[in-house]
Formats: C-alpha cells, structure tokens, sequence
C-alpha cells in the first residue's frame, strides 16, 4: 500500500527546518535542563476572564455543533474589528472562523490555488508556509527578501518570479522569523505586483497587536485590493489563545461562501464555547491586547540595550512580533551550527535562521518567550559565546 505523493512529501522530501527544536525538547523529556527561546509560545496563559467566559460558555450549554462559518457575534466582531483597523467596510458576510490560523492559510491556498499552480511566498517565512502550498496541491516558490534590505521584500524580485505565471503570493506582517514591520512603501510595490500579474494576496496578520515602530497597514485596505485579498488573523498571539484554536479569514464574499463549503467538509467549524470566549476578548478592549503584548515589548527594549554594548551579534530591526533575528555571521558559521553548538555548549534553545528558508543563513531566530531576567542572561550567553569564535576565528 502506498501513501499519497502529496502526505509524503509535505516537506518537500527533506527536513522541516525543526531539528534543533525537537532535540531541546527531548533534552527536556530527558530531564536536562533547557532554556528554550524556541516557538512562539507566551509565557503567561490565557487570561482568567478569558477562561471564565470560556467555561460559562461550555457550563451554559455552549458544547454542540457551532454554526459551521462560525457564531454570528463573533462573526460581527471580527468584521468590526478588521474595518476600523483597515477602513474597509466589512461584515459577517466577509469572515470565516477557522481553528487557528494555520487552518486559515490551507483554506485560503485552497481557494487560490488549482492543483500545479505556483503560489509564492516570501524567504524567510514561517515553517509552515511551504508545506500548507503543498498540501492543496500547488507548487510553492520562494521569493528571497534580504538582510541588506531589512528583509523588506522588494517588489521587483517578486514581479520577476510572477512574471513566470502565479497563482498567490504570500506575505507576513509583521514578520515571523525577522520581527520586521512591512512598510507602506513594501506593501504598495507587493500591491502593484498581484494587480500586474494578477495574483491573489494572503496576507498573514496574525501578530497585528505586537508592533513596537512604524504601522501595521493591512494590504486589503489598499487601492483595489479588497476584491483579491484574503486576510488571516488569530486569537492565539494577541490573547495568548494558542491552544484555544481559534482564527479567521476575511475577504470577498463568493470566497468565504466557497470557504465555507470546504469548512463543512473539512473542519466542521470551531468549538461554539471557544468562539464565545473569543468574542469575550475581542470585546475586552484594548487595555488586554496592550497586556498580552507587553513583555515582549520590554524584552526587546532590554535585549536593544544589552546588544548594542558588545559588536558580534547583529539585529535585524526589530519592529514587530515577539522575536529577535539575530545576525550570526560574524563567527563564520551558519545560524544551524550556532544553534547546535550553544544547546550543546549552553544548553540554551534557538532556531537556527535556515529553518525559515535561506536568505536567513547566518542567523537565528531568537523567541521573547522566558522571563526578563533568565531571558537577559540566556542573551548574554549567546553574545559571549559569539565573540569568543569570532575571536578565535580572527586570531587563526
């Protein structure tokens, strides 16, 4: 018996990018202590009003089947949501409520794309990415962004692939691994690129409430972009909802009406006590979104000072999202061999930057996930680490 092409090859054939991770954690099961900085895990829980709601929404009743494109509040307070964010009239009619985001993205690269068809996505990106395009069939296609550009994507490089026949481009921001905020001037040049080719935009925005400089601009509020974006969003990084598995897309109608169709046939909606507790944070106001997002705002000033006294380790402009990408290269070795030395050496976890394509060689990513203080010193760390093989390496 033989397994599907598409199920075996997920990954492409070859590694997920997740090696050093999954030997942290066996250390851990291992009963070795580990300092992962690994996933974008908070390191608070969900809010105990959160969790109220939650379970007087399960104790009240709230436990069968859910209304396949989800419950009609929640519904409405998404599309409120997303139009006072975007100044896009938008209503229930234009959300769909996923079991996360990740569901999210396979529900829209299923709408987007035909089996065969090219769907790019920006280099570096989320590990996920490549393996959701082919799940639904299609041929994903990296289009490299820089370290000497920021890792802003510069829209000639996309338009060169493009040119070559798309379905879909993907883009993130802000941006899991760089923690880069896309500019107004990416993001137009990104626009001007899928109306030119025609392409459907995706536009993952699911660290929307983590932005520490600049805006967030959602391109579905750019000129003529409503009709060919498809947004995701997520409860799990502005509420610290991870496990509660509850997201969302938004775009033109006849797209979520045909969504809906692949929900019922797929997911078969989400949880209804879930999505009440969902509604309950949306509703909650500004002041929860502020608290979840705010150690991850501190570590960054703290990690801002602690790097700029020492000249081994770079930052990538840290704009956005609960992550650093840390610039490597000046140890001559690749962010996959820092990574494995410094849980060898340190046993401190990080994600070497080739886990998230290669225009990150060189660097690691770095999760603002642990305590200011042992975050500090697992910082520290790693930069004394750095300059001692940068040295050594300079001395020979």
């Amino acid at each position: 018996m033989q397994l599907s092409h598409r199920i075996t090859h997920l990954t492409g054939g070859g590694s997920d990018g997740w090696e050093v991770f999954y030997r942290a954690r066996q250390m851990k099961a291992d009963g070795i202590p580990v300092t992962e900085l690994t996933i974008g895990e908070h390191d608070i829980g969900t809010d105990p009003s959160i969790l109220a709601a939650m379970n007087a929404a399960a104790v009240g009743g709230h436990t069968g089947y859910a209304m396949v494109p989800g419950i009609d509040t929640l519904r409405d307070t998404v599309a409120a949501r997303v139009q006072a964010q975007s100044g896009v009239p938008t209503t229930r009619h234009n959300v769909l409520i996923t079991p996360g985001g990740q569901s999210a993205l396979f529900a829209a690269h299923n709408a987007t794309c035909n089996a065969g068809d090219t769907a790019l996505f920006i280099d570096p990106y989320y590990a996920t990415y490549p393996g959701t395009i082919r799940g639904v069939g299609a041929v994903p296609v990296a289009v490299q962004a820089h370290a000497d550009n920021a890792f802003q994507p510069r829209a000639a490089d996309i338009a060169a692939v493009a040119s070559k026949g798309a379905a879909s481009l993907l883009v993130n921001s802000p941006n899991n691994p760089t923690g880069v905020v896309y500019s107004r001037e990416t993001l137009e040049g990104i626009a001007e690129v899928c109306k030119t080719y025609d392409l459907w935009l995706i536009s993952d925005e699911v660290y929307d409430t983590q932005v520490w400089e600049g805006e967030h601009i959602s391109p579905r509020a750019l000129p003529d972009m409503a009709e060919r974006t498809l947004v995701v969003g997520s409860m799990s990084k502005s509420h610290a909802m991870t496990g509660s598995r509850c997201g969302w897309i938004v775009g033109p109608e006849e797209v979520i009406e045909h969504l809906i169709n692949l929900a019922t046939h797929t997911t078969y909606g989400v949880p209804g006590f879930i999505q009440d507790a969902a509604d309950f944070a949306l509703n909650a106001g500004d002041e929860l979104e502020k608290e979840v997002a705010a150690p991850f705002e501190r570590r960054r000033a703290l990690a801002r000072d602690l790097l700029a006294n020492q000249n081994t380790v770079g930052l990538v402009p840290a704009q956005g999202a609960m992550y650093l990408m840390l610039d490597m290269r000046a140890t001559g070795l690749s962010g996959e061999e820092f990574a494995n030395m410094l849980l060898d050496t340190h046993k401190i976890a990080v994600m070497p930057g080739e886990s998230f394509g290669q225009a990150a060689h060189g660097h690691i990513r770095v999760a603002m996930t642990i305590p200011d203080d042992q975050f500090l010193a697992a910082l520290k760390t790693l930069c004394d680490m750095a300059a001692e093989i940068s040295n050594k390496r300079a001395a020979e």
